[in-house]
C-alpha cells in the first residue's frame, strides 16, 4: 500500500484552496476573485503559479475572466447538467476535514472487452489500472477505480501519483471537453466492504464516469461512496438561475 508522504505541489494546494472556496459556496457566483497579484502575495508565491490555477479553473467552467474586469465565479446556465466533475480533495475540504490519498493498486495491462467497450477503444489496448482509496479525517470516503488510456495519456505510464490523486492530474494534463455520469445505489459486495471499513451489504453509492478531450476518451472511473449521499438540483424559469450541488452523509 502506497500513501502520500511529500508536500502537496504548491499550485495543486492553492487551486485546492480556490476550488473549495467556489464549491463550499463561499464565493458564490458572481464573486470577484482577487487579482492574480493579490493572490500571489497571499500566497507567497509567483504570479506565474496563480495564473497557471486561474487558467485550469477557468477551463474546468468554474470561473470566467473578463478583460479588464477581473475572474468571477461562474454562473451556471440552464442546459448545464446537474452534476459537475469536482475534485474529490476539494470536496473533503469543503467539508472542513483533512484530506488523504492511497494508491492500493496500480498496473498496465491490455484492455478486456470491457474496459476497451468504456474506453471506446479495441481490445487489447494498453491501459493503466488503478485503485485509489481517498479518506476524510482518515476514514474511507471514496473507493476509486480507474483505467486510463495510454494512447490518450502516455505520460501517465511515468507517473507515480505521489503528489495528487489520478483525477487531478489528468485534469491538469487533459481537461475533460465532455463527461457522461451513471449513477445508482447499490450494496456493498465484500471486497467493497473491505477496502471502505464498513459491514458487508451496507449501503453505498456508485458514480460511473467517463470523460473526454476532444474526440477521444481519456479515462473512465467508477467512485464507490459509502454511506448514503444525496444529489440535488434547484431548477428557476428560462432566464434564471440554476443551483446545484451534492452532500455526504455517514
Amino acid at each position: 500500500m502506497t500513501a502520500r508522504a511529500r508536500p502537496v505541489p504548491r499550485y495543486v494546494e492553492i487551486r485546492e484552496r480556490l476550488e473549495s472556496a467556489i464549491v463550499s459556496g463561499e464565493w458564490p457566483p458572481g464573486h470577484r476573485l482577487p487579482s492574480e497579484m493579490q493572490l500571489a502575495e497571499e500566497f507567497g508565491c509567483a504570479r506565474m503559479t496563480v495564473s497557471k490555477v486561474v487558467a485550469g479553473l477557468a477551463e474546468a467552467g468554474l470561473v470566467t475572466r473578463r478583460r479588464r474586469a477581473g475572474t468571477f465565479v461562474a454562473r451556471p446556465q440552464p442546459q448545464e447538467t446537474t452534476l459537475r466533475i469536482h475534485s474529490i480533495p476539494s470536496e473533503v475540504r469543503a467539508l472542513g476535514r483533512s484530506y488523504r490519498f492511497e494508491v492500493l493498486s496500480r498496473s498496465e495491462r491490455n484492455a478486456d472487452p470491457a474496459e476497451a467497450e468504456q474506453l471506446g477503444v479495441r481490445a487489447g489496448t494498453l491501459i493503466l489500472a488503478l485503485e485509489v482509496l481517498h479518506r476524510a479525517d482518515e476514514a474511507p470516503f471514496a473507493l476509486e477505480q480507474r483505467i486510463i488510456n495510454l494512447k490518450s495519456a502516455p505520460e501517465a505510464r511515468a507517473e507515480a501519483f505521489d503528489d495528487e490523486p489520478p483525477g487531478a492530474w489528468l485534469q491538469a494534463l487533459l481537461p475533460w471537453t465532455d463527461a457522461e455520469h451513471h449513477i445508482l445505489a447499490l450494496n456493498a459486495d465484500p471486497a467493497i466492504a473491505a477496502r471502505l471499513d464498513i459491514a458487508e451489504g451496507s449501503a453505498c453509492l456508485r458514480d460511473d464516469r467517463r470523460s473526454w478531450h476532444g474526440g477521444a476518451v481519456v479515462t473512465h472511473v467508477r467512485l464507490t461512496y459509502p454511506g448514503e449521499r444525496r444529489l440535488v438540483a434547484h431548477f428557476h424559469a428560462p432566464g434564471g438561475r440554476l443551483k446545484t450541488g451534492g452532500g455526504a452523509a455517514g
